[in-house]
């Protein structure tokens, strides 16, 4: 069973849209795929629910609860976990008990590098990280490659310690598709298409890490 935690110190990093599409990913793929939403917020339970019409349905489970880990069907090939907005390190150890893979999404911006610079060493100090129980890469979110802020950015990511696994452009394709409970991997066009292969990276390294 492949378990990512999707988890980030500063808010609005787009930890909630990289959980959604990652679900869709393997849901699409035809994997029994359950999505654990523990932000107070609920965003993906709702994507979920607004989801549940569609062929490739994602479980949505509640991971507020201390219980949340017995609503997940012995079945499951999948579980992403959407952790809390601001997260801490330590709150990061307690979810790692869980997952094997943990996914930070970074946004090119000094502010956000700023943030997540301390907190991603201190993550590299954590038991299961440093033992190599443990995985972590991150996910450069929300590029505008033709800028020179995101180019600067993407070179400070590669610079903090763990790999820098996918870089995804903005669009508002996300937006649009999670209003339907849908994500990227539902379309074809060819515009998506090159989308998708931005995300092509990211699913291949998690499944080395399955």
């Amino acid at each position: 069973m492949l378990k990512v935690l999707v988890a980030s110190s500063k808010g609005g990093a787009g930890k909630s849209t990289i959980a959604t599409n990652l679900a869709a990913s393997f849901a699409v793929d035809g994997k029994n795929t359950v999505l654990v939403d523990a932000d107070r917020q609920g965003s993906s339970l709702h994507w979920c629910e607004r989801r549940a019409i569609h062929p490739d349905a994602v479980l949505g489970v509640p991971g507020l609860r201390r219980d949340w880990a017995r609503q997940v069907p012995a079945d499951a090939q999948c579980v992403i976990i959407d952790t809390p907005a601001g997260i801490r390190a330590n709150e990061v150890a307690e979810w790692l008990d869980y997952a094997d893979v943990l996914v930070v999404p970074v946004l090119p911006s000094a502010i956000d590098l700023e943030a997540t610079t301390p907190f991603l060493e201190e993550v590299a100090a954590l038991p299961r990280v440093k033992k190599g129980k443990a995985t972590v890469g991150l996910v450069a979110n929300r590029l505008k490659p033709w800028t020179n802020a995101s180019q600067a950015a993407v070179e400070e990511m590669q610079t903090l310690g763990f790999p820098l696994v996918a870089q995804l452009r903005d669009t508002q394709g996300y937006v649009l598709a999670n209003a339907l409970g849908k994500s990227i991997f539902d379309y074809h066009s060819e515009q998506v298409r090159s989308h998708q292969e931005d995300w092509a990276k990211l699913i291949r390294w998690l499944k080395k890490h399955a």
